[in-house]
C-alpha cells in the first residue's frame, strides 16, 4: 500500500460563522487522509468549489453549452451561473447570510434546487440539502444538529419545513428577488478546508449524523472516481433516481457531469418506467441508481430505445450478480458497481469495462487504498470475511459526535459497517451488513428512528424493527410490534401504524411488514435481542 503524510493543520478559514470547524472532531480522531501524491488532486489553498465547477467552466468556454436539463426546460452553463449569481445575492443582501452560515435547502431534483447549492457555496455558506419526503420530525432535529437559520424551499415543499428565522420559497417569490438583482457576484474566497457541505446520513442507532465535507472534498469526488473509472467526456448526458440531497445523487447528477463539461437531466419523480422514457427522448448516455430499479428497468427494457446509453453506475446497496446478469441480457450494458458512504462522499471501490467481474464490488480507485481487517484491526487473509476499512482523500468527519467518530475511525482508517473478503487479485466481494443499517432500494434507514416513531402510537407497547429479505428492494423495513391490546383486529391495525409512521416522516422508511408477538426476545438485563428478530425474519421470507 502507498501511503504519503496526512494534510497538514487546518488553514485559516473565511468563514465569519465559525460553528463547523468548531465541531470537528479531534484533529487525532480523523481518519488518515492522504492524496497519494496524484497531480489531479492537488488544490489551491483557497477554494471555492462552485467557482471551480461554474465560474471557471464558463470561463473556459463551456458558457453555451446545455448544463441543466429537465423535461420541460435546459440551462447553459452561463444561465445557471447567472441564476446561482442571484441567488447568492440573495442570500447575502436580504436575508444576511455570513459566511459559515448553514442553509437547509429542500426541495427534489430540478434546475433551482441545483442553482441554489451552487450559490450557498458562491456566498461561503455551508449547503445541507435535504429530501423532498422528509418530514417536520426529521427536518427539525437537523435544523437544530446543524443550528440551521436559514432555509431555500420548493414552495410546493412548504407544508412539512419546520420554524427557521430566514426562509425564501422558489419556484415562487425567490425567483421574483432573483429579477431584480444585478448579475455578477464576487465569490467568498473560502479555504480548500472550510466546510462546503453537511450530508445527513441515518445511522445504526439513535438519530441521523451530520457529516462534514470541505470544499476540497467536493473537488475530490469528482477527480477520482469519475476520472479513473467511468470517463465521462463534455457530449455525455447524465440522468438517474437518486436525490440530490444524497451524496450519491449530488456527485452522480450534478457534479460528474459539470467538472468534464457535461450535461446533467434531471427528474423530479424517477421510476424505472419514467427513467426509460428520459433515457430514449432525451438521449441519455450515463446512468446512475440503485440495483433495485436497473433490475425493474431489464424488465422494461425491450420496450424502449436505450440504443443512446453507454454506461450505468449503481450504488446504495450491494449489486446483486443476478440483477447484473439480467440487465446486461436485456441492454449490453455490464453495470458499473461501486462502493461509497456519506461519510466518504462518494465511490471509493469500484470497476469499470474489462476489470469489470460480476458479482465483486471492484478495486479501489485511485485516491483511496482498502483492506479487510478481523475484530483487533488487523488485516485479514486474503479470502477471510472481515471489516471493510477505507482511507484515501477523503473521510470521516461527524459533526459534533465523538462517539460515533471513534467507532467510524480507527487507527486512521474508515470502517464502513460492511463485511467483506479481498480476493488473491485484489477485488473485494461484498458479504453483509455488519451493523442495524437496514438498505432499502438504495435507502439508508435507521431502524431505531422508525421504533421511535411507532412507540409514539397509542396502540403499540414495545416494537423492534429490523431489515427482512425482499427479492425486489433487497431489504424491507419489517416490525415486531406487541400491541397494548390482544386480540384485536390485527390487519387494521398494521394498516393504521404503517399510514402512522408515513405521516411522521419520510414515506420510504415505514415498515412494509408487521409482525404481531406477545413479547419480544430478550436478554437477561431486558436487551431486545435484533439478532433473533432478523433470524425469524429470514425463516419467514424462506431464507431459513
Amino acid at each position: 500500500m502507498v501511503t504519503t503524510a496526512p494534510f497538514p493543520t487546518l488553514d485559516p478559514s473565511a468563514h465569519v460563522d465559525t460553528f463547523a470547524r468548531d465541531r470537528l472532531p479531534p484533529r487525532a480522531l480523523w481518519p488518515e487522509m492522504t492524496d497519494f501524491g496524484l497531480p489531479e488532486l492537488q488544490y489551491p489553498k483557497r477554494l471555492n468549489a462552485a467557482a471551480e465547477l461554474l465560474d471557471r467552466m464558463v470561463e473556459r468556454g463551456f458558457g453555451d453549452r446545455p448544463c441543466i436539463r429537465t423535461p420541460h426546460l435546459v440551462w447553459t452553463y452561463a444561465e445557471l451561473l447567472d441564476k446561482a449569481n442571484r441567488i447568492a445575492r440573495v442570500l447575502v443582501e436580504d436575508m444576511g447570510l455570513v459566511p459559515g452560515n448553514r442553509v437547509l435547502l429542500r426541495g427534489a431534483n430540478n434546475e433551482m434546487m441545483a442553482a441554489c447549492w451552487f450559490a450557498v457555496l458562491k456566498a461561503g455558506g455551508i449547503a445541507v440539502a435535504t429530501m423532498p419526503l422528509l418530514r417536520r420530525r426529521e427536518l427539525g432535529y437537523i435544523r437544530d444538529k446543524a443550528q440551521i437559520g436559514f432555509a431555500l424551499c420548493d414552495a410546493s415543499l412548504a407544508d412539512e419545513l419546520p420554524e427557521l428565522e430566514r426562509v425564501e420559497f422558489f419556484r415562487g417569490p425567490l425567483e421574483e428577488r432573483m429579477a431584480r438583482k444585478p448579475p455578477g457576484f464576487d465569490n467568498v474566497e473560502t479555504s480548500h478546508d472550510d466546510v462546503a457541505l453537511i450530508a445527513f446520513t441515518s445511522g445504526t442507532t439513535g438519530p441521523a449524523k451530520g457529516t462534514m465535507h470541505f470544499h476540497r472534498d467536493v473537488l475530490a469526488i469528482c477527480d477520482c472516481f469519475p476520472r479513473s473509472t467511468l470517463k465521462p467526456g463534455p457530449d455525455d448526458i447524465f440522468c438517474g433516481s437518486p436525490p440530490l440531497a444524497f451524496t450519491f445523487g449530488l456527485g452522480g447528477l450534478l457534479l460528474f457531469p459539470m467538472r468534464v463539461g457535461a450535461s446533467t437531466l434531471l427528474l423530479e419523480k424517477p421510476g424505472a418506467e419514467p427513467l426509460l422514457e428520459a433515457i430514449a427522448r432525451h438521449r441519455c448516455t450515463i446512468s446512475f441508481t440503485a440495483p433495485t430499479l436497473y433490475r425493474q428497468m431489464a424488465r422494461l427494457a425491450p420496450r424502449y430505445d436505450l440504443s443512446s446509453l453507454a454506461k450505468c453506475v449503481s450504488a446504495g446497496e450491494t449489486l446483486p450478480r443476478p440483477v447484473f446478469e439480467e440487465f446486461r441480457a436485456a441492454t449490453g450494458i455490464a453495470i458499473i458497481d461501486g462502493i461509497g458512504s456519506t461519510e466518504m462522499l462518494h465511490i471509493f471501490i469500484s470497476a469499470a469495462g474489462d476489470a469489470i467481474r460480476p458479482g465483486a464490488t471492484g478495486k479501489p480507485i485511485p485516491g483511496y487504498e482498502a483492506k479487510v481487517v478481523d475484530e483487533e484491526g488487523n488485516e485479514a487473509p486474503v479470502g477471510a470475511v472481515g471489516r471493510l476499512a477505507v482511507r484515501g482523500v477523503t473521510g470521516c468527519r461527524y459533526l459534533d459526535d465523538e462517539p460515533r467518530q471513534k467507532q467510524y475511525v480507527s487507527n486512521g482508517w474508515n470502517l464502513t459497517g460492511d463485511a467483506y473478503r479481498r480476493d488473491g487479485d485484489g477485488y473485494f466481494w461484498f458479504e453483509a451488513r455488519t451493523d442495524d443499517l437496514i438498505i432499502s432500494a438504495g435507502y439508508n434507514i435507521s431502524g431505531p428512528e422508525v421504533e421511535a416513531v411507532l412507540l409514539d402510537h397509542p396502540a403499540v407497547a414495545e416494537c423492534a424493527v429490523v431489515g427482512a429479505p425482499d427479492p425486489e428492494r433487497g431489504e424491507i423495513v419489517k416490525a415486531y410490534v406487541v400491541p397494548r391490546e390482544a386480540g384485536g383486529d390485527t390487519e387494521g391495525l398494521a394498516r393504521e401504524l404503517q399510514d402512522w409512521v408515513k405521516r411522521q416522516i419520510a414515506p420510504y422508511k415505514y415498515p412494509r411488514a408487521i409482525a404481531f408477538l406477545d413479547a419480544l426476545p430478550r436478554t437477561e438485563t431486558g436487551k431486545v435481542q435484533r439478532f433473533k428478530l432478523r433470524e425469524r425474519a429470514r425463516r419467514e421470507a424462506g431464507i431459513l
